[in-house]
């Protein structure tokens, strides 16, 4: 956690992700972890602690993004940008499978950042399995 943002942007970054992870989507009211400010370009990669590079992320997409801010997409085999969620529209880039548990890349940034996010992990589909059974999930 960068000590160069302050609480109020904090506060306010977490009022325009709506309380809710930029990557994966899920909402702080369903996490025992706190939701945290995640570098879109990670400082290693010249990131800044500017409102504009920064969003909300839960600890699991944020640990797997670590410093990347590229990936495969396993379609093409080629390197795509991951996915901006202060730039780009989730639903351009990402749609839910029938059953509400995976995420499924409609793009070569969806695919690419579910790879490296890990966004269908094992533990995060038996979670959404869980949330959808009591009208949790998928997010609207």
């Amino acid at each position: 956690m960068s000590p160069d943002i302050s609480e109020t942007l904090r506060a306010h970054i977490r009022e325009q992700a709506g309380n809710q992870c930029g990557y994966c989507l899920s909402q702080q009211k369903y996490l025992y972890a706190s939701l945290e400010i995640d570098h879109i370009i990670p400082q290693a990669a010249g990131g800044s602690d500017d409102e504009a590079n920064l969003w909300l992320a839960c600890r699991t997409c944020n640990s797997y993004k670590g410093s990347q801010t590229q990936g495969i997409d396993p379609q093409t085999g080629q390197r795509a940008l991951l996915f901006n969620p202060r730039l780009q529209s989730w639903r351009d880039h990402f749609e839910w499978s029938g059953d509400g548990a995976q995420a499924l890349g409609i793009s070569p940034v969806g695919r690419a950042t579910i790879v490296a996010l890990q966004l269908n992990n094992a533990r995060a589909i038996a979670t959404r399995r869980e949330w959808v059974k009591v009208g949790w999930h998928p997010p609207t």
